[in-house]
């Protein structure tokens, strides 16, 4: 039976410069993100839309997040098959679009990580592995668009 389990956070817009949404462009679009316990997250939109450059946006939060659920869940089936990984990089790419609306949406992911395991693993099962973990991924998991995957490997 599967258990059911809640994540928290409080997300509080910081960009009220006075006169609140009164205008388009008289507010920013940035937030904090605080999850209790761990540091805030200051945010902003994507800079195509207005935002800081400078600040995480939605996308990068969202793009980062599956790359991060598949490097642990990458980690833990390499640990668990023999694989000793000593160093992990992942560069992800998130292929979005904006509609002429100006609604967007993900279309896809790829993941590229560069992984160096330990002299003599095996890199076939090395390889093997990231198809797999989307069974277990909970970010992967729950997102509509495909996620592909790149991986190259070196040992040490």
């Amino acid at each position: 039976m599967a258990k059911q389990h809640d994540y928290t956070a409080r997300i509080e817009w910081t960009g009220n410069r006075g006169d609140g949404t009164r205008s388009y462009r008289g507010y920013d679009r940035t937030w904090d993100i605080a999850t209790p316990g761990k540091p805030v997250i200051h945010c902003s939109n994507d800079p195509l839309l207005g935002g800081d450059p400078g600040l995480p946006n939605p996308e990068d939060l969202l793009l980062a997040s599956l790359s991060a659920c598949h490097m642990l869940w990458y980690l833990h089936l390499a640990s668990v098959a023999g694989i000793v990984v000593l160093s992990y990089q992942d560069n992800p790419i998130g292929v979005g679009e904006t509609g002429p609306d100006g609604a967007g949406r993900f279309l896809s992911a790829t993941l590229t990580p560069h992984i160096v395991v330990e002299a003599g693993a095996d890199l076939t099962e090395a390889e093997a592995i990231h198809h797999r973990i989307h069974q277990y991924c909970f970010i992967a998991r729950s997102v509509n668009f495909p996620v592909h995957y790149e991986p190259t490997f070196a040992d040490a």
